[in-house]
């Protein structure tokens, strides 16, 4: 499954990220890597942007950003 098919609310480990290294490398930037957890906290109406915390920030990914992200869905740690 992708960083986009998770719900508000909802929790996964980052499996792997496939796009071009420019990419990638932005979105390691923001510490999206490999074996992360991430918490989707937030869709627009349109799900066309999502907001997801991951190691105690937020960051707000474009859908189009998301579907490249592969992650295994996790129950969230409270």
């Amino acid at each position: 499954m992708y960083l986009n098919e998770l719900s508000k609310n909802e929790c996964g480990k980052i499996v792997s990220i496939s796009c071009a290294d420019k990419l990638k490398a932005r979105l390691n930037s923001f510490g999206i890597t490999k074996n992360s957890e991430v918490l989707v906290v937030e869709q627009t109406l349109s799900k066309n942007t999502i907001e997801i915390k991951v190691n105690n920030s937020k960051i707000a990914l474009r859908n189009s950003e998301a579907k490249f992200i592969e992650v295994e869905k996790l129950s969230c740690k409270n």
